[in-house]
This record gives C-alpha cells, sequence and structure tokens, in this order.
C-alpha cells in the first residue's frame, strides 16, 4: 500500500457520515444502509486502483453506493421481496400516531414514508441534492443524467412530498378522502 492508497482511505473514513446519510435515504431502514455502506466501502478499499487521484473522491464513493444499493435491490427482486416500504416502517416507532399532537414529529413520520414511497430515481436525487448539499451539476454528473432530469426529477418528488405535507389527515400512501 502507498501513500496516496493510505491517504484515500482516511479521505473515505471521513466521508463515512455523508456515505450513511445517502445509504439510508435510498434503504428506507438502518440496517439495509448500514449493510448497504459496509458492502460499498469493501468494494471501494479493494478496487483503489481504479480512483482516478485528481477527480472527486465523494463523487466515486457514492456512486458505489448507489450501484450496491441498485444490486441489492435487483437481488431483492430476483428473491420476490422488492417491496422496500416494510423496512421503513421498521425503522419508524410503531407508535408514530401517540406524537400527533408533536406537529414536526408527525410531519417527519409523513416525510420519511412518502420519501420511502418516492422512485427510485426520485429518492437518490432528493438525498443527493437537499440531504448531501451536491449541486444539480454535480448530480447530472454522478447520476449520468441531464441536469434537466435532475430538475425534473427533483421538482416531481418535492411535489409529491408537499402534497402529503398539506393533506396530512390522508396519511402516507392513501389517497385522500379515504376513510381511515
Amino acid at each position: 500500500m502507498n501513500a496516496t492508497d493510505t491517504d484515500i482511505r482516511h479521505e473515505i473514513v471521513a466521508l463515512l457520515p455523508r456515505l450513511r446519510r445517502f445509504a439510508l435515504a435510498l434503504a428506507g431502514s438502518r440496517d439495509l444502509a448500514d449493510d448497504v455502506l459496509q458492502t460499498a466501502c469493501e468494494k471501494a478499499l479493494g478496487r483503489l486502483e481504479q480512483f482516478t487521484p485528481g477527480t472527486r473522491l465523494d463523487s466515486w464513493m457514492f456512486q458505489i453506493v448507489r450501484t450496491t444499493f441498485i444490486d441489492h435491490t435487483r437481488r431483492q427482486q430476483r428473491r420476490q421481496h422488492a417491496d422496500l416500504t416494510p423496512d421503513l416502517a421498521e425503522s419508524l416507532p410503531s407508535d408514530a400516531r401517540i406524537h400527533e399532537q408533536t406537529a414536526a414529529r408527525a410531519d417527519l413520520a409523513i416525510v420519511r414514508a412518502e420519501i420511502a414511497q418516492l422512485p427510485h430515481e426520485q429518492r437518490e436525487v432528493l438525498a443527493l441534492i437537499t440531504i448531501e448539499g451536491l449541486s444539480y451539476q454535480d448530480a447530472a454528473n454522478m447520476l449520468g443524467v441531464p441536469i434537466g432530469t435532475i430538475m425534473s426529477r427533483l421538482s416531481r418528488a418535492r411535489k409529491k412530498l408537499a402534497r402529503a405535507l398539506d393533506a396530512p389527515s390522508a396519511g402516507p400512501g392513501h389517497a385522500e378522502g379515504m376513510p381511515q
């Protein structure tokens, strides 16, 4: 191992909190996010020679986390377990409705559930831009899509979340006006 590899390893360690937040946003559950992150780190460390010095290590690592999550999801689909919503339900407190008097907690539960129901493409763009603070251009470069696609996905995700917050009595995943 040379000095450059050691430096990269230290930079990866420094990125872990951001990578974990991104993995959690994609996965919807802490256990799955931790599994995805661990696998992604193992892949990155085993392939340090593929990293191009002088490029953005964070983009490289986010991409590895993203592809690791996609690979996991595809494996689960092959096993007939494609629905990620139960994972999110396990990560939320079962007594979330008890805390409805605290508007912030209720809103957070709604947002978490709605984020889990977003299409994967919208969820990852929302995480990269709003949680990780990447620019639209950086997100577009990382995902290999035009910036207009990033803007469109983010807009659709934000509109869905706003609708959910405007109609909290409907609850996540329910049509407005439907009985609970």
